[in-house]
């Protein structure tokens, strides 16, 4: 795929706020990868708890068996040696994370072990809402990059 045919179904891929996707497409064309991955970010940094959201909620839970995209479950490979007591742990806290914050728990999965993700997970339950979801925010943001340079290569 080329910078010329990036469209809304391939930018949804990416990231799952619509505004987001929209705000991209206003943006075209781009110039080159750097200026995607930089106008991406903004665009993302500007965008509100909402749009933030709504990108969330299209992402499986870590350790989420069943229908996940290609994506997910390649990012997530790190949980296919995962040891059972690591997986229950993961999915316990997911519930936990779930209940205090109001969405799931998002990390950059890509090259992180299960071990890791929780440790994660755990180090981040305590925090307050605001603070997490500006964590969250940034995961994200590192999901979407990895993306359009997995689209563009």
């Amino acid at each position: 795929m080329t910078l010329a045919e990036l469209d809304a179904p391939r930018l949804t891929e990416c990231c799952g706020s619509a505004r987001w996707v929209e705000q991209m497409l206003s943006a075209r064309p781009f110039e080159s990868q750097t200026s995607l991955e930089a106008t991406a970010s903004l665009i993302w940094s500007r965008l509100d708890t909402a749009d933030w959201l709504e990108a969330f909620s299209k992402h499986p839970k870590i350790g989420e068996k069943g229908k996940v995209s290609q994506w997910s479950a390649q990012e997530q490979s790190g949980m296919d040696m995962a040891a059972a007591q690591v997986a229950e742990r993961l999915a316990e806290l997911n519930r936990v994370y779930f209940d205090k914050f109001g969405f799931i728990f998002i990390v950059c999965a890509t090259g992180k072990s299960a071990l890791e993700m929780l440790a994660l997970l755990e180090a981040r339950l305590p925090n307050k809402l605001e603070d997490e979801l500006r964590m969250a925010a940034a995961e994200q943001d590192k999901i979407t990059i990895l993306r359009l340079r997995k689209l563009l290569s």
